[in-house]
């Protein structure tokens, strides 16, 4: 598939975009993750807009990308950004968490066309990836690359670190790790719940490259993915700093809005706040 050309300030607009529709399809629900999602706006419109190879017109091409989200509740902003992208027709948003919809409240991969893994549990995209990575070496296939999203919250799962130990030791380069280091959980600031730090060292000390970011910064995150395509010998984990609520003042940095999401004036507020930001989107990253 050709990738779309656009610039740096179209896809901060794109990302504003996918946070309204996010904002409307948690209102209409009455249920769902709010702060996960908006946070991670800026890194999913990065991927899917201009760093993985995909067809939304053949979701199953042999050649594509695979892109896994691990932390499945934060499944409202892949869903904005898959229909943005030409998935399945936006106005379906609106069916999240409906019963017979496709868009469940956690991803489910055989409902819905273009999803790669099925997520409830927490800590199951990593080692998910790496048995992908696998396969396609089996399969002598070295020109694709397996990108996975997981929450700091979550890296207190163990399994997580059973498939950071595996892909460190079999040197599974076509893994890219993103990390949304929000620094919250469901229970309040990752540092009080369980530590994390010093993050960067624990998984260098697995045997991966790393790199950290400020993950609302879209061409910082288009950067350091193509900095980890251009490492071979080790998988890359990329910590992506981000503001949990990113956009919506009175959602940001709370660890409240981690499962909740907004009623109606709540929203309207919210949308209010997203739709005026226009061109002043661009300064905010610099």
């Amino acid at each position: 598939m050709t990738k779309q050309t656009l610039t740096i300030e179209q896809l901060e607009l794109k990302a504003n975009d996918i946070r309204e529709d996010i904002i409307k399809m948690l209102e209409h629900a009455g249920s769902g993750h709010s702060a996960g999602p908006l946070g991670l706006a800026d890194i999913f419109t990065a991927l899917y807009f201009d760093v993985m190879n995909h067809d939304p017109k053949n979701v199953e091409w042999e050649e594509r990308d695979i892109m896994l989200l691990s932390n499945g509740h934060c499944v409202p902003v892949r869903y904005a950004t898959m229909a943005h992208a030409g998935y399945f027709p936006i106005k379906e948003l609106l069916t999240l968490r409906q019963f017979g919809s496709r868009l469940q409240g956690h991803p489910e991969r055989t409902r819905l066309p273009g999803l790669e893994n099925t997520s409830g549990p927490l800590g199951c995209g990593l080692s998910q990836a790496a048995g992908m990575s696998l396969a396609m070496r089996m399969n002598d296939q070295h020109n694709r690359w397996i990108y996975v999203v997981m929450g700091d919250g979550e890296l207190n799962e163990g399994n997580i670190w059973e498939g950071a130990m595996l892909a460190g030791k079999e040197k599974l380069g076509n893994i890219i790790g993103i990390i949304d280091r929000n620094n919250i959980q469901i229970d309040g600031p990752t540092e009080q719940v369980m530590p994390l730090e010093d993050l960067k060292g624990k998984w260098e000390a697995f045997g991966w490259h790393v790199l950290e970011i400020n993950g609302n910064d879209i061409e910082a995150i288009i950067d350091a993915c193509a900095m980890g395509r251009a490492i071979h010998d080790k998988p890359v984990m990329i910590i992506a700093h981000t503001i949990p609520g990113k956009g919506v003042d009175f959602m940001e940095n709370d660890f409240h809005w981690h499962g909740m999401p907004p009623n109606r004036e709540q929203a309207k507020k919210a949308l209010h706040e997203l739709r005026t930001l226009g061109g002043k989107i661009r300064g905010e990253h610099e």
